[in-house]
């Protein structure tokens, strides 16, 4: 069994036990005042990844301040995007956070790295990422990257649609449907972290699926030696 790596960056969500079969028409709708404050926060996202660009270049660190505000855009992007569009699993409201709420369904984490590569910095934004692209825009569609990576006209949103088009007819989340929406969030979320300069372990092309980061596998156990007075 080849073990998994663990990526540094966390995406985890869960389904609520009861959720509404109709809430999910009015989510988007709902959700207006989080699109209003995320365009503010999106401008910042932007300006604190230029900075963080010339301080990775000259000191192969990303500031810490810098790098929390940046992750907690992300997190607060994923925590509305569950909620109205990607899987719609939480009847919740996203809290008005960039800190994570230990108990709403949806998390999204990065492992703060010591150092960073000044020569990747220069590269893996657009040139070492282009292959990513070309998959996560399949899954998302073409609005990936103007603000909201879950939003668009790819797989993902039809997935969704169908997922909760189930859950009015039958009461019930299809949970085969969420694990794959999962492992496609989880996928985008790796490659937006990669280039927004958050780290430098390249996105695998793997699909982790399920609410829960997979684990790192244990490696096998070792065989106990032969004793040379043991006969084959």
């Amino acid at each position: 069994m080849i073990p998994v790596t663990v990526s540094p960056v966390r995406l985890e969500a869960s389904v609520d036990p009861r959720l509404s079969r109709w809430m999910w028409l009015v989510k988007w709708l709902l959700a207006i005042p989080h699109y209003i404050v995320l365009v503010f926060l999106w401008i910042g996202f932007v300006v604190v990844t230029v900075i963080a660009f010339f301080a990775i270049l000259f000191t192969a660190r990303y500031p810490r301040p810098l790098f929390d505000y940046s992750v907690g855009v992300l997190r607060w992007n994923w925590r509305v995007s569950y909620y109205a569009h990607t899987a719609l699993g939480t009847d919740r409201y996203p809290p008005f956070t960039l800190a994570d709420v230990p108990d709403y369904p949806a998390h999204f984490d990065v492992v703060y790295p010591e150092r960073l590569s000044r020569g990747l910095v220069l590269v893996k934004w657009w040139l070492l990422a282009i292959p990513q692209y070309i998959v996560v825009a399949m899954f998302v569609g073409g609005d990936w990257g103007s603000g909201d990576e879950w939003r668009g006209g790819g797989l993902m949103p039809f997935l969704s649609l169908v997922a909760v088009v189930i859950l009015l007819f039958t009461a019930r989340y299809p949970r085969h449907l969420f694990d794959f929406l999962i492992g496609l969030a989880r996928w985008a979320a790796r490659v937006s972290a990669y280039a927004a300069l958050l780290t430098d372990q390249y996105p695998p092309f793997r699909l982790d699926q399920g609410g829960q980061e997979p684990s790192q596998a244990p490696p096998p156990p070792a065989s106990p030696p032969t004793s040379p007075l043991t006969k084959p």
